[in-house]
């Protein structure tokens, strides 16, 4: 009897050792996938928001150029100091309570701030007088399209950063969309847009792609994009002051120049902006600024619309090349739809949501 029952004994305990096993491993491996999907989607809910954010910003800084057709009277210069002045004041006086809180972390990275700020001022006087030039399509494309290739080789040669196939894949035809849209112009034929008008465009291009780095390098070293974006815009703004108090007279002639004024400032680059700032502290620069090349066509679809100018053939497989390679670079990869990789080191700093 005693026999039996020690052997009893040990069936019950290895029975219930291997039901132990069995369950520790399976909620082991539960609790691991459960763990991996919420990880996973939380990546790609992410990615899918910045995605989102930077497309609004681009749809609505479509619009400027048309907007400034509205007030021929008001120069370009002052065009671009009240749009970018005023809209990065903005933003800075929204976020100054978390800027005053976060001012020890900017000053530890007062170079990229000093960069971001200085290519802020300068884009905007670059870019609308590009548009003036060149006209809006090709002052448009050309700054837009070439800010990637900035952005590439900010990325390359500052921070390291690989670019992967798939944002080549992505970029290359946006490129050739910009191409196709700025050639298939009008004044392009005739020679209306002038050396200067797209030598300015490219400066555009530069200053844009490298306030956008130097903010998405101000968040993965842990500074909310709130705080960053409206830093970098508030000095921005700040140095445009002098520019529009020297320019902008002629936004006081008529309401339907204020008018103009205070839409720029309000919507595509305070709005925008904001939006933009939320999508670069989701997904890489180089994709935020290869999405953003939707904005040509949206300026061009303006331009047609709205202004009455004619686009070829020409222009409108311009425009679906441009959202190709809107689609495949805004498709998520296996890193959330990382298209390029972050700097060494960039996934150990976690991605700042702004609270």
């Amino acid at each position: 009897m005693t026999v039996g029952g020690d052997e009893g004994s040990a069936r019950l305990r290895d029975d219930s050792s291997a039901r132990l096993r069995d369950d520790g491993s399976a909620r082991l491996r539960d609790d691991g996938s459960a763990r991996l999907r919420d990880d996973g989607s939380a990546r790609d809910g992410r990615f899918a928001t910045g995605v989102a954010a930077v497309l609004f910003a681009s749809l609505v800084w479509g619009t400027t150029g048309t907007a400034a057709t509205f007030a021929p009277a008001v120069g370009p210069l002052a065009i671009g100091a009240a749009a970018m002045g005023i809209g990065g004041l903005l933003q800075a006086l929204l976020a100054a309570p978390r800027i005053l809180r976060d001012l020890p972390a900017l000053a530890r990275h007062g170079g990229l701030l000093a960069a971001g700020g200085v290519a802020v001022a300068l884009y905007p006087l670059a870019f609308y007088s590009s548009m003036r030039l060149s006209g809006v399509a090709v002052g448009t494309v050309v700054t837009l399209g070439s800010a990637p290739i900035f952005s590439a080789l900010i990325e390359r040669v500052l921070a390291g950063t690989r670019l992967s196939g798939r944002w080549v894949a992505g970029a290359l035809p946006g490129i050739a969309g910009m191409a196709l849209l700025a050639f298939s112009e009008p004044g392009a034929e005739a020679g209306d847009g002038s050396v200067l008008g797209i030598g300015l465009g490219l400066v555009g291009g530069l200053t844009y792609a490298l306030y956008a780095w130097t903010a998405r390098g101000m968040m993965l070293r842990g500074i909310r994009s709130a705080v960053a974006m409206g830093a970098t815009f508030g000095i921005g703004g700040a140095l445009l002051m002098p520019v529009l108090a020297a320019t902008g007279g002629a936004f006081l002639d008529s309401w339907g120049n204020a008018a103009v004024g205070i839409y720029m400032a309000g919507v595509p680059m305070f709005l925008g902006y904001l939006c933009f700032g939320v999508g670069l502290a989701r997904i890489p620069v180089s994709v935020a600024t290869t999405i953003t090349l939707v904005e040509p066509v949206v300026a061009a679809v303006l331009a047609v619309l709205v202004v009455g100018e004619r686009l070829k053939p020409a222009g409108w497989a311009g425009a679906a090349l441009v959202i190709a390679g809107l689609v495949v670079t805004a498709a998520p990869g296996r890193r959330g739809g990382g298209a390029v990789a972050d700097p060494p080191g960039a996934d150990a700093v976690p991605y700042p949501i702004d609270r």
